[in-house]
């Protein structure tokens, strides 16, 4: 090819390619001003431009277009260039909503209709055709040709898809809330599966009351209530049911539902035996008992009976015995006796082991029988076929016995098997900080804090937390005070208390404060008193004690665990619930690391009225 040839088209295409960026540049500098225009409402101006975007994409300029025309109040061109888009777009139904607003801004409403009912009209079901028409009848606020398009396209469909979850969208943006929960009921009721969306999408349609609990609307518990009547073999509807009673603390009405679905299916009680649980969480025994009761009336053949027997005694045990409240001689006696039926009737085995323990617990701390209490757990540690880690903890509880009892190397050595055959597992570093807290007892407190300083490191956070809190105390004592004796008494004391010797415990803690001047012990003290007056029922001392470790040595060892058990006694013995709801609240704002953290965010959302499962 000559090369003045070559110059020339090399020319040709460089001058191409200058025509086409400054032909970009300019369709750039059109479209910035047309959107600042645009924005700052000058629409006069930024018709000028929206017109050049236009006629080079339809596409892409319509909409601010459109807007345009109508806010200077072009009609004619409106019209126009609104059907010349649907010509081009003939797909796009949602265009005849738009045409269709020009005619209701021109009060002509025969037309508007006849323009919303083409659209409709020319609806072949496809998903995103039939969203895209709806959502432009919403935003127009034309809601029932919105359903209306929904229910097409569904029956275009055979029914394949309904279209609830956006139907019910509709019905929430016009405000009518009973047919946006039927929507949703209407979903359930097409397909089960549908049931955690369906609960998602209420939770966060009705809103969540944090005084009551639960969904806050009542008109969901009164349509479900009204399909039940109608439908009582849908049995989705009564587990909704159930399932909403719980989320507002309605075990009683949850009891109700849950027997009568039990009777109506000829259930074996699982569904009773699951809320019993939830409910013994919630500590509203009564309902438990009522669970429990209903599965046991069902014989002894029952699948859940033996189970049920077991849980509803440990039920009783958790009401009877937690958090310190106050019980008689004749309530714990009977509750022995059962304990040891059960243990009759079933023998000691894997299933009842819960039941070996518990009952050694109620002899050892509440009957002040600890010898028994050690026949009791030593069977269960020599019963073949358990399983090993709950043997384990057995284990630890009869050493726990042994040394209330007064035997301390018996207890050690019990501590000491289980530490060496679970070296690297949770029991076996809980043994190895039993085992050091015995030699505490025993004055050997460099030893005690050798082996506690090991655990710091312990998984278990609880582990690590109490290991650091005690060889936190046994270094202030021996290294800030020369003299050890105060620690020596401080030591029994916290053994006296274990052994449940009360009174002793008490005067030995007062005993340091009258001997000794000068000690780094007062904050322990304090704290220790808060748990001994708390056993003898001395509850406004115990709250005094507590006090006095929170003003005063907040932000020492134990600030969390005053707070903590300021809450509890305000929670459950001085029933006194906005004040133990406000010191949780309150300790989590000034402990958030403490090791409470996970139980008192438990108990100040069950305060607040959540349901816990």
């Amino acid at each position: 090819m000559p090369s003045k040839i070559k110059f020339h088209i090399n020319f040709l295409l460089l001058l191409f390619c200058f025509l086409k960026a400054t032909t970009f540049i300019a369709q750039s500098s059109n479209e910035q001003l047309a959107i600042q225009f645009f924005n700052d409402k000058e629409y006069d101006k930024a018709v000028v431009y929206y017109e050049k975007l236009y006629d080079k994409n339809p596409i892409a300029y319509y909409e601010n277009y459109v807007v345009c025309l109508f806010k200077t109040n072009d009609k004619k061109r409106v019209e126009k260039i609104i059907k010349k888009q649907i010509k081009l777009s003939p797909l796009s139904l949602n265009l005849y909503v738009d045409l269709g607003e020009f005619y209701r801004s021109e009060n002509d409403p025969k037309k508007a209709t006849e323009t919303y009912e083409k659209a409709i009209k020319e609806l072949n079901g496809e998903y995103e055709q039939t969203v895209a028409l709806a959502e432009a009848f919403k935003r127009a606020k034309l809601f029932e040709y919105a359903i209306e398009t929904f229910n097409k396209s569904a029956k275009l469909n055979h029914g394949s898809y309904p279209f609830y979850y956006e139907k019910a969208d509709v019905y929430k943006e016009k405000g009518d809330v009973k047919e946006m929960i039927n929507q949703y009921l209407d979903a359930l009721d097409f397909r089960e599966a549908e049931f955690v969306n369906v609960q998602n999408n209420l939770q966060n349609n009705l809103g969540y009351d944090d005084e009551k609990g639960g969904f806050n609307n009542p008109v969901l518990k009164q349509e479900l209530q009204k399909r039940i009547q109608s439908n009582p073999s849908k049995l989705i509807f009564s587990e909704f049911l159930i399932f909403i009673q719980m989320q507002q603390k309605d075990f009683e009405g949850a009891f109700v539902q849950s027997k009568a679905l039990d009777k109506r299916n000829r259930e074996d009680g699982y569904r009773l035996m699951d809320l019993a649980r939830i409910c013994v969480t919630n500590e509203n025994f009564d309902v438990a008992e009522k669970c429990y009761n209903y599965v046991l009336e069902k014989g002894k053949e029952n699948y859940n009976y033996t189970q049920a027997t077991i849980d509803c005694s440990l039920a009783q045990f958790e009401r009877l015995t937690k958090f310190n409240r106050q019980f008689t001689t004749e309530q714990l006696s009977a509750l022995s006796n059962k304990f040891k039926a059960i243990l009759d009737e079933f023998g000691v085995q894997q299933l009842t082991l819960p039941i070996s323990r518990k009952w050694a617990h109620l002899k050892a701390y509440y009957m002040n029988s600890p010898n028994e209490a050690m026949d009791i757990l030593t069977t269960a540690v020599a019963t073949p076929g358990m399983d090993k880690f709950m043997q384990a903890e057995a284990k630890l509880e009869l050493g726990d016995v042994t040394l209330i009892s007064g035997n301390i190397w018996d207890a050690s050595l019990l501590y000491s098997q289980v530490e060496k055959a679970f070296k690297y597992d949770l029991v076996g570093q809980e043994a190895k900080f039993r085992n050091a807290k015995l030699s505490y007892y025993n004055g050997d407190f460099n030893w005690a804090k050798a082996q506690l300083d090991v655990l710091k490191g312990a998984t278990s956070k609880l582990i690590a937390n109490d290991a650091m809190d005690l060889s936190l105390i046994i270094g202030d004592a021996i290294n800030i005070d020369t003299n050890v004796v105060p620690l020596q008494y401080f030591a029994s004391a916290e053994l006296l208390l274990l052994q449940n010797k009360i009174d002793e415990a008490l005067k030995r803690m007062d005993s340091i404060n009258i001997l000794f001047d000068n000690h780094s012990l007062a904050d322990d003290i304090y704290y220790k008193k808060g748990i001994i007056y708390t056993k003898k029922g001395m509850f406004q001392e115990a709250l005094e004690a507590y006090k006095r470790v929170v003003e005063n040595y907040g932000e020492e060892i134990f600030g969390d665990d005053a707070f903590f058990k300021m809450a509890e006694l305000y929670q459950y013995q001085l029933n006194d619930l906005e004040k133990a709801k406000a010191t949780y609240q309150e300790m989590l704002t000034k402990y958030p690391g403490s090791v409470y953290t996970v139980e008192a965010r438990k108990r100040f959302r069950k305060l607040r009225g959540d349901v816990i499962n």
